[in-house]
């Protein structure tokens, strides 16, 4: 029968159960009177299970004497009881098939005792090998689907939104250009400009920052719809807090207001807590112990609180009021930045925050105009240690407020004739927001780089893989 690590510790296999089992070689020692201890994972379980090799396997001084860390076997035996403090149960071997060595033990990156972030960094392909990125990666896969989960059993349709695209969803902000011209010999109009109607798609198109526009039309037809993939921004932001290409959860409601929308976003935001503090623990306590942080206990405050919900307004007089010295001028229209998100959520409320009724102008052009004419229906979570996570708002339905808007920013109207279209025919209220999948892993996790989330982080001169 063949089983895994989290089988094992799930208790699904019976203790004298014959078994197969497959993985790596995390560490292995031997004893003088021919015994091999094998610490084998295989990726399902942060922690490994052990393999007791005696010197009676016909391969046992040829082969298993030679394991090193790394290398992958297969191993036939029966689940015992184990008497040792480490484990409840071991696997006494049969059997032992080695499948790949490691070529030269004293080069493989992963050999050493231990590895900081920013070395395993640089082998995104080995470090998921590594307890710290096995453990982020199997959070992750689960954060997706428990996601998609929520979503779908409230009746939300996944629409797969486009890649590339001809416009840019937030009117502003660097994108990457997509081409199928040969930059050795890209055509030029007269006056010396590109000619892009030469061009694959025939005009300008970029990799997309954002599904929502697209996402829009689909909700303004099947109510309930989101779409959750990559999105790519090509701002020289060499940070901690920057990826070029990051996944998003984006989420468009029909017949809805902003205060559905933050009533939404709360609900999403907890349930994605209570997921991973019921089926990823494991972990959590991980990174707990490997952070010296009290997650666990900062969760379950988040599940058990109300999400202070601010306006915008107030917070510019927080900030007025504080002792603090920004190095940017506080003032209503300050579009707040890291020193002020910080102050908010990590000093003053210490705890997560909405803030609501942004100015218009620090906001994009789909967001619906307030009574007041100088804020729009908007609203940003913020979560201590890492700043905003979720951006949204309620759409601007209203067809003549929208191209006004548009006009303002200089935005070309006919780019946008089929989202203007929406408000033509049949326009309703609705409204939607953005999720940034990495910002929230690192909330749940405490991991305070957001190219630990995210298996190949893609950055400033950085695609090597």
């Amino acid at each position: 029968m063949l089983v895994s690590v989290l089988d094992i510790y799930k208790k699904k296999v019976k203790i004298n159960s014959s078994i197969v089992i497959k993985g790596w070689v995390r560490s292995k020692r031997s004893s003088k009177i021919g015994i091999s201890f094998i610490h084998l994972y295989d990726g399902s379980h942060l922690s490994p299970i052990q393999i007791i090799a005696e010197k009676k396997l016909s391969n046992y001084q040829d082969e298993i004497l030679k394991l090193t860390t790394g290398c992958s076997i297969i191993v036939n035996g029966k689940l015992v009881k184990s008497y040792g403090k480490q484990q409840e149960s071991e696997i006494y071997a049969s059997n032992i098939k080695v499948i790949g060595w490691v070529e030269n033990p004293d080069t493989y990156p992963l050999s050493l005792k231990k590895h900081t972030n920013e070395f395993l960094r640089s082998i995104p392909h080995l470090r998921t090998r590594s307890n710290s990125f096995g453990a982020i990666n199997r959070i992750r896969s689960f954060l997706f689907h428990s996601l998609h989960t929520f979503l779908n059993n409230k009746k939300y349709y996944w629409v797969p939104t486009p890649i590339i695209t001809a416009i840019n969803a937030e009117g502003a902000g660097s994108m990457f250009k997509v081409s199928s011209f040969d930059f050795q010999k890209i055509p030029k109009q007269i006056s010396g400009k590109v000619d892009f109607s030469k061009d694959f798609f025939g005009k300008k198109t970029f990799l997309t920052v954002s599904g929502q526009l697209t996402a829009e039309a689909y909700a303004c037809a099947m109510s309930k719809v989101y779409t959750f993939g990559p999105t790519f921004r090509a701002e020289n932001s060499n940070t901690k807090r920057h990826l070029s290409e990051f996944w998003m959860l984006e989420v468009e409601t029909a017949f809805s207001n902003l205060f559905d929308l933050t009533k939404l976003v709360e609900e999403i935001f907890k349930y994605s807590i209570n997921e991973v503090l019921k089926y990823c623990l494991p972990e959590i306590l991980f990174f707990e112990k490997k952070y010296k942080l009290k997650i666990v206990k900062k969760l379950e405050r988040n599940l058990n609180e109300k999400i202070i919900q601010v306006e915008y307004s107030e917070i510019i007089d927080i900030l007025k009021k504080s002792k603090n010295n920004f190095s940017q001028p506080v003032f209503f229209g300050l579009d707040l930045n890291i020193e002020h998100e910080k102050y908010i959520v990590d000093s003053y409320f210490n705890s997560p925050v909405i803030i609501k009724n942004f100015p218009k102008e620090i906001k994009a052009f789909y967001m619906r105009l307030n009574n007041d004419n100088k804020t729009v229906s908007s609203m940003d979570m913020l979560v201590p240690g890492i700043g905003e996570i979720i951006g949204g708002s309620q759409r601007e339905e209203r067809l003549s407020i929208l191209e006004n808007r548009m006009l303002e920013l200089n935005l070309k109207k006919e780019n946008y004739y089929w989202y203007r279209d929406l408000r033509k025919y049949g326009t309703v209220p609705h409204s939607g927001f953005g999720l940034g999948f990495e910002r929230l892993l690192q909330y749940i996790t405490g991991i305070n780089n957001i190219r630990d989330v995210i298996p190949f982080p893609r950055t400033v001169r950085n695609s090597d893989f």
